[in-house]
């Protein structure tokens, strides 16, 4: 009867086996080395239609590179082929290491988030907003003190000074439309707080906290690192997050040895083919020659795929990368939060400390909810996604840029999950 038993418990147990379902997959799926051709394809579309000229594209997950091509030209007319080893402006995504630097800064009690700008830079202590008054432009005063928050959001009400609205008196002071498209300032011999003392006497285009404005803001952030720690913002960043990371070609200006690693900037034709971009502030930009003094925190940087993944692999695993830790987890945690409710967007996209949040699953594409990431003016785009354990970044240079590529390529990689 015990044997009967035994045989019977044995039997149930191999049928219940053979029926259980196999055991779950994680929602976010692994990359697929064999759908990498279908990213190789889809990038190398748009160089064979002349819509860019070169572009190179990265993934990580779990912190491994899983794709790693380029594509074209680094610079067409040389004959200088696209290499992964390229050097690029980042424009834009100077803003997230700036916003590092800040949060580095509060974590050691150096600043808060209700740090006052004027505290730190004189000509913010009481600031201006243009109005419109039946036909009129009026200046205001602010209805409060812009704070290290409000820059770290964009919600100072600070913008890049082409408004309609002020445009004319950025001009004057050398900002706005005098400088490239706004935000540039490599060619300016005068260190940033000069340049941040001088925009703070000008108006700005929307109240602090009540709207959510592109603009100067880390720029300022740049200056106020200045300020609060001593240092060239340009030191600060190479001592305390960069070199720690290991991101040995992330410079404000190019390293004359470095001179052929540059890729050329190529603009968007009126039929969307690429041309050479000119010389100055609307193309080339003084990155190698110049004066180098203006250390840009908002949009100065010069970096390779590689270097930019380094960083975002860091902010993935919680401000850590190889045993060295350059912001704790809750300031990481704080900084890809949405912080603005829907003054940013109300589809489902929020910012953060220094990043744009995807809240909603379908607002960014396939991105997961919690992913964060930006871009860059020249059509670079960078993505973390947690969920997928992904870090996704895209370098070119194209401004103005007319292609789509910032929403195919992350379609692209997600594609190749399985």
């Amino acid at each position: 009867m015990r044997n009967t038993l035994v045989l019977a418990l044995v039997l149930l147990s191999a049928t219940l086996g053979a029926q259980a379902p196999p055991p779950a997959r994680s929602a976010s799926g692994t990359f697929d080395p064999a759908r990498a051709a279908v990213i190789d394809r889809g990038l190398q579309r748009y160089v064979d239609a002349d819509r860019v000229a070169g572009i190179v594209a990265l993934v990580l997950q779990d912190g491994q590179v899983v794709y790693d091509k380029a594509f074209g030209w680094a610079d067409k007319e040389a004959g200088r082929r696209m290499t992964t080893e390229a050097i690029f402006r980042i424009a834009s995504q100077t803003k997230a290491l700036t916003s590092t630097a800040i949060m580095q800064l509060i974590e050691s009690g150096s600043l808060t988030l209700s740090t006052r700008a004027g505290t730190l830079i004189p000509s913010f202590t009481k600031t201006s907003v243009a109005v419109a008054n039946e036909g009129a432009l009026t200046h205001v005063a602010a209805r409060r003190p812009i704070t290290i928050k409000d820059l770290l959001t964009h919600t100072a009400g600070i913008s890049y000074g082409t408004d309609a609205s002020v445009a004319a008196l950025y001009e004057e002071k050398g900002l706005g439309r005098s400088a490239g498209f706004g935000w540039y300032t490599a060619d300016k011999d005068e260190p940033v707080c000069d340049t941040m003392e001088r925009l703070g006497t000008l108006p700005f285009v929307s109240q602090p906290g009540e709207a959510w404005v592109y603009g100067y803001n880390t720029d300022i952030l740049g200056c106020i690192v200045e300020k609060a720690s001593g240092v060239t913002l340009d030191t600060y960043l190479r001592e305390r997050v960069t070199t720690p990371l290991g991101m040995k070609d992330t410079h404000f200006f190019l390293p004359a040895a470095q001179r052929d690693r540059l890729a050329t900037v190529y603009a968007s034709g009126a039929d969307g083919k690429y041309v050479r971009a000119p010389e100055g502030g609307r193309g080339q930009g003084a990155y190698v020659g110049g004066p180098r003094r203006n250390f840009a925190g908002g949009a100065g940087l010069l970096s390779t795929a590689r270097d930019y993944a380094r960083f975002l692999e860091a902010m993935r695993r919680g401000g850590t990368l190889d045993g060295t830790r350059v912001l704790s987890p809750l300031s990481v945690k704080l900084m890809s939060t949405n912080q603005v409710g829907t003054l940013h967007s109300s589809n489902g996209l929020g910012f953060g400390l220094g990043f744009e949040t995807v809240d909603r699953f379908g607002a960014a594409g396939m991105s997961h909810e919690g992913a964060f990431g930006w871009g860059g003016a020249y059509g670079s785009w960078y993505r973390v996604d947690p969920e997928a354990r992904l870090v996704m970044v895209l370098m070119l240079q194209l401004i103005p840029n007319a292609t789509d590529l910032r929403d195919v390529y992350p379609s692209l990689v997600y594609q190749a999950l399985r």
